[in-house]
């Protein structure tokens, strides 16, 4: 960032301790609760599988990112320790298992994400959009907040799954556009805007979602850029969080930001124009993602550092 000086900070698994911001809570009872019924489910999570840094604080609060398709995914971002693999074919009883686990939990705000299928004709779509409708039909005072992969910018599977009808549909830039070739190889910045433009065409009325990470060697002025173009595309709602490195094969951190960093770019995002944003180190796209939904749901705008 141009007018930010880069920090002294040393990388994920160097062995040496991160800044003092980057620490998290220790585990609960309510952690192993969590464990106990995402096991039962048999339903991948996020939190497990991308090795997030938020899973201890989330699931002591019994909350959790469920990761529906499967575990392996067919693409190779260079940020994501998801394995990439050959993947079994979707399990036909995955929605009803999601949607006991969902009951479980006695979640109000639900975050479904799923790995990448381009192995599948519909890339996963159909099977995306049954598990919503699972979820809705045993709890359907909660809200439903989805996270899919691009589809390629396939109007009629983005339209498979808005016919489901989520509450939230999230698709993350995760980075600004010099970056993403090398982020995500197999992804494409101006396609994945294309994407939220499609949704706002197909649902006006639908809360629309993206994400980003910092800390690749992005620039404040790219940042800003990228923040336009989301607002172009019909996107209401930001998330901004800290980059981890969660393997040591996968990208390494350039920089880490302080939570004063976040703070301004927090009111960034609110210059530019989102209706909500969530912007601090620990920030995912998932991460209080029911506080982010209700808080825009009340008028207020959701910045927070």
């Amino acid at each position: 960032m141009a007018s930010l000086p880069v920090l002294s900070s040393p990388m994920p698994g160097s062995g040496r301790r991160l800044p003092p911001w980057l620490k998290r809570p220790m585990p609960d009872r309510g952690m192993l609760a969590t464990s106990e019924v995402v096991q039962r489910s048999g339903v991948a999570t996020v939190c497990r599988e991308a090795r997030c840094p938020n899973l201890t604080e989330c699931w002591s609060h019994r909350t959790a990112t469920f990761m529906i398709l499967g575990d392996r995914c067919t693409r190779r971002c260079r940020f994501c320790a998801v394995s990439t693999a050959r993947p079994a074919p979707p399990a036909a009883d995955e929605p009803d298992r999601l949607a006991e686990a969902v009951r479980s939990l006695g979640l109000r705000h639900v975050v479904i994400t799923a790995v990448a299928r381009d192995d599948l004709d519909d890339e996963g779509a159909g099977h995306f959009a049954a598990c919503v409708r699972a979820v809705r039909a045993v709890s359907p005072e909660s809200t439903i907040e989805v996270l899919p992969a691009d589809f390629h910018a396939r109007q009629e599977l983005i339209a498979a799954l808005c016919d489901a009808d989520p509450d939230v549909y999230n698709h993350n830039l995760e980075t600004v556009e010099r970056l993403t070739p090398a982020v995500r190889p197999q992804a494409g910045y101006r396609r994945s805007l294309e994407v939220l433009r499609i949704v706002r065409r197909l649902r006006p009325d639908m809360i629309i979602k993206s994400g980003l990470m910092v800390g690749l060697g992005e620039t404040l002025d790219e940042i800003r850029r990228t923040f336009a173009d989301l607002r172009s595309a019909g996107c209401d709602v930001v998330t901004v969080g800290q980059y981890l490195q969660p393997a040591g094969q996968l990208l390494p951190v350039a920089r880490f930001y302080t939570p004063e960093e976040f703070e301004a770019l927090a009111g960034e995002a609110r210059a530019a124009g989102f209706a909500g944003a969530a912007c601090g180190p620990f920030v995912r796209s998932s991460y209080n993602a029911g506080e982010v939904y209700a808080a825009l749901r009340s008028g207020r705008s959701g910045c927070r550092g």
